[in-house]
């Protein structure tokens, strides 16, 4: 199992550092600057600003400095948000996003391992039929329509839910954005279930153990075992991704989130603030990816051997 982790995080280290110069060199080439106002500055004003904070260097040398700032866990300065620092922010937003994601993550797996494991069962039934449907659906609905769907439905018409706000993590402000950040991961998960443990239900293995007499129960929870892979390989980057927010839902319903920072850091060219965000959900699709290998590997002996 050590082995699998260092392996794991072996490969990671490239890849972050592939994305991090990446992002760090489309940042500089994107049009305009994080000092570019309606009323222009006077060019010597411009100057120093850009010397003070090291934008008159050339671009490598920019690089190897923060590299070298965020090895010592330095995120730099906002440049928009003037009184704070990127780490200040993501500190604020964090909790924000990670409280949606989590909850998000909870019901997308909960639901879709449920219906899933329910449509594989009744294969071939109106019951299987009906979930396929609605899990084709989910996926085919972007986030963007949904959310607007669920306000008018639930906060203008029946007056039930707020339309957006955070309010402390309040319950009645959380209900519509997790159910619309969580939807079309329901239908995603929903199907790779039903199609896992459909096939897990007709290996040999299974078919011995009901014509041995098991007990229905325990033949289910075999093969549940074996047909989950899949999905806890999906759940690593999914994780990742509804716990550091969405872009979409943060801004539709106003939450003051990681998403909702990156995008007005990008909008403002912002670049350490665009950076941080960079950093931050690099560093967790390794740490869940991580986490889904170590589950993948508890399930599934072989791959503790590395086959």
């Amino acid at each position: 199992m050590i082995g699998l982790v260092l392996r794991r995080l072996a490969q990671s280290v490239p890849t972050l550092f592939v994305v991090l110069a990446g992002s760090f060199l489309l940042t500089r080439l994107a049009p305009g600057g994080p000092f570019d106002l309606e009323r222009p500055l006077a060019p010597a004003a411009m100057e120093n600003l850009r010397r003070v904070y090291g934008l008159d260097q050339p671009l490598p040398v920019q690089f190897g400095r923060y590299l070298a700032a965020l090895m010592r866990g330095d995120l730099g300065p906002s440049f928009s948000f003037r009184d704070l620092t990127v780490a200040d922010l993501l500190a604020r937003a964090l909790p924000v996003s990670m409280t949606l994601g989590g909850l998000a993550l909870s019901l997308a797996l909960g639901l879709g391992i449920g219906l899933g494991s329910l449509a594989a069962l009744r294969r071939g039934s109106f019951l299987d039929r009906a979930i396929g449907f609605g899990a084709a659906l989910s996926l085919s609905v972007p986030s963007f329509v949904v959310a607007p769907l669920l306000q008018i439905a639930f906060g203008l018409s029946l007056r039930w839910l707020p339309l957006s706000g955070w309010e402390g993590g309040s319950p009645a402000h959380l209900i519509l954005p997790v159910a619309t950040l969580a939807l079309p991961h329901i239908g995603a998960v929903a199907r790779l279930t039903r199609a896992s443990l459909a096939e897990a239900l007709s290996a040999q293995p299974v078919r011995t153990m009901r014509s041995l007499g098991l007990p229905p129960l325990r033949v289910l929870r075999h093969a549940l075992r074996g047909a989950l892979l899949p999905v806890i390989a999906l759940a690593g980057p999914l994780a990742a991704g509804l716990l550091t927010g969405s872009v979409v839902v943060e801004t539709i319903f106003g939450l003051p989130g990681v998403g909702r920072y990156f995008v007005e850091g990008a909008l403002n060219r912002d670049y350490t603030l665009v950076m941080g965000t960079v950093v931050l959900v690099g560093v967790l699709v390794v740490a869940f990816n991580l986490v889904a290998d170590l589950m993948a590997a508890w399930a599934d002996p072989r791959l503790r051997l590395g086959r």
